[in-house]
């Protein structure tokens, strides 16, 4: 992995630019083809139906091809979210940490800028430029832990396939974690729009100037988040191996009485 946090920075850059230009950018081009049949105050819960499976898809394509890209690089966060979860298990150094967030943050605004100049104003309308929004008849309070929930199971997967040498095979990491962003998407799409991802709401939200319920997209998955990170860490990631008592030339690593065998 490269440790140039200019290198690592520019990396995370284009992967969440990836993320939200095609997640937020699938949204949009929904919204702009369907806009002329959809009319009255539930257009965005019928848009949100029945374009579910498309915009799941589109978001967790896209992370699941650039962390194959660039996670030997930075380790294909993108997501502010993951990034805590590293930091306070301390797997990622402070100073490269704010390198993350900056560039995951920015990369957001920049992406939904484009989007911004790219859609016409019907289309930014009716998605918001594809801001995250709770959907009818969810409270604030619920969809909080709907994302702290969702947010938990993809930073699991982050450490179960990425961050552990024991689990998962790394290669295989960038698909575990976009079908992660998935399933989280086609459960909770209608439900909060499923950001698990502080980055991901904040660059649509700024661009449309859609602030309603916005801390439930950063107090969910900043939570889920650490949780995740510090529960695996705590009880697959700490614990050391037992040692071996039974003599090298044997081949057979002997645990100790009480101790769970390594072979």
């Amino acid at each position: 992995m490269d440790y140039d946090p200019l290198r690592r920075g520019f990396a995370e850059f284009v992967g969440t630019f990836t993320l939200v230009f095609v997640g937020a950018g699938s949204i949009l081009t929904l919204g702009k083809v369907l806009a002329p049949a959809i009319n009255g105050p539930q257009a965005q819960d019928y848009l949100g139906g029945l374009t579910l499976v498309g915009v799941a898809l589109a978001h967790g394509l896209a992370i699941a091809v650039m962390v194959s890209a660039v996670g030997h690089i930075s380790g294909g966060h993108f997501n502010p979210a993951v990034t805590l979860g590293f930091f306070v298990t301390r797997r990622i150094a402070p100073s490269l940490a704010v390198v993350y967030w900056s560039m995951q943050f920015a990369a957001a605004t920049a992406a939904a800028a484009l989007l911004r100049w790219l859609y016409a104003p019907e289309a930014r309308r009716l998605t918001h430029l594809g801001t995250p929004a709770l959907g009818s008849g969810v409270d604030h309070w619920q969809g909080l832990v709907i994302e702290l929930v969702l947010t938990f199971f993809l930073v699991w997967v982050v450490f179960a396939t990425a961050a552990d040498p024991g689990g998962s095979f790394k290669s295989i990491a960038g698909l575990a974690i976009g079908l992660t962003i998935t399933l989280d998407i086609l459960m909770g799409g209608p439900l909060t729009g499923a950001a698990v991802n502080p980055a991901r709401a904040f660059g649509p939200e700024l661009l449309s100037r859609t602030w309603s319920n916005a801390w439930v997209w950063y107090a969910g998955p900043f939570a889920g988040g650490a949780l995740a990170a510090l529960a695996y860490d705590f009880l697959y990631l700490r614990p050391p191996r037992p040692e071996p008592v039974g003599p090298p030339e044997t081949g057979v690593l002997e645990p100790r009485p009480g101790d769970a065998s390594t072979t």
